[in-house]
């Protein structure tokens, strides 16, 4: 007789461990859930933090992640390009640094570590950095700093072969046309500085330093006439101002006063650099 209440006692434990367990399910279920949902949120917000939040944040948020989680490379990835971004280029390079040494670490890691090193004054850990970077990975970002690293080691043949490859492999070549030139007006190179220096501008308008640039190497060969390039009130001043401090350089005295007369009388507000220039040249003539 004792057999169905057994039975039935049995059967409610049964019940009982089956819903458990079903509870059990359901919670780990719902914790994957919240844990999916996570990564998507963290996700999204080191996204926004490297690309549009202020760099002083990003900084923050990833310093804050680093140190819950010190082997991720991504976040430690995001601080040191976070630091970049706020122009704090010595921590930049002590954060890729880490990068470097964390498993998952690119090649793109290291040429962006060489970056920060060379934008924190450090050529030679630079030039180390990118000894490791394979050959076979070409980008833009490799070949213009492998070209600067063969200017200042004044290894010409290697850096016109660097930057000519540089600007093949962008969309966007102005700022690296530039800096080639730069190193042609460096060299004594004045017409084929000339000529980069316009190619620049004629690929971005705005770049003032090309401008300015362009008009060093015109002075250089005593060429005092503006060139026909886009610029406003303001920036027709700069030039001018520009073109006399070279004309003076090259012992044109006389032009370069004049230059610079041209300067402060084209310029749309006071033009307080000019009129010291002009004013100590004149100076200097009067106790001569």
């Amino acid at each position: 007789m004792r057999h169905p209440v057994i039975l039935a006692v049995s059967l409610a434990g049964l019940m009982a461990v089956s819903a458990c367990d079903e509870q059990k399910n359901a919670d780990a279920t719902v914790e994957r859930a919240f844990q999916d949902v996570n990564v998507i949120d963290e996700s999204n917000l080191n996204d926004v933090m490297l690309t549009v939040a202020d760099p002083n944040e990003a900084i923050a948020h990833f310093n804050r992640s680093v140190k819950a989680n010190p082997d991720r490379i991504d976040l430690n990835r995001g601080l040191a390009i976070s630091y970049v971004r706020g122009k704090r280029y010595t921590e930049a390079a002590a954060a890729y640094a880490k990068v470097v040494k964390l498993d998952g670490v690119t090649n793109e890691d290291r040429v962006d570590y060489a970056d920060a090193l060379l934008r924190s004054g450090d050529w030679a850990r630079a030039e180390e950095e990118l000894d490791r970077v394979p050959p076979t990975f070409e980008t833009f970002k490799r070949y213009r700093l492998e070209a600067l690293i063969a200017d200042s080691n004044k290894e010409w043949k290697k850096a016109d072969s660097f930057y000519e490859t540089a600007v093949g492999l962008t969309t966007r070549p102005a700022g690296v046309l530039n800096n080639w030139g730069y190193s042609k007006l460096t060299r004594g190179d004045f017409d084929d500085a000339e000529r980069l220096f316009a190619d620049s501008i004629r690929q971005d308008p705005k770049l003032f330093t090309a401008k300015n640039n362009l008009i060093l190497a015109r002075g250089a060969q005593r060429n005092y006439q503006l060139p026909v390039i886009p610029m406003d009130q303001t920036e027709r001043a700069q030039l001018l101002h520009t073109l006399g401090l070279a004309a003076v350089k090259q012992g044109d005295v006389q032009t370069g006063k004049a230059l610079l007369r041209d300067a402060i009388e084209t310029h749309p507000q006071h033009f307080e650099a000019a009129v010291r220039s002009l004013n100590a040249l004149e100076a200097n003539v009067s106790n001569g």
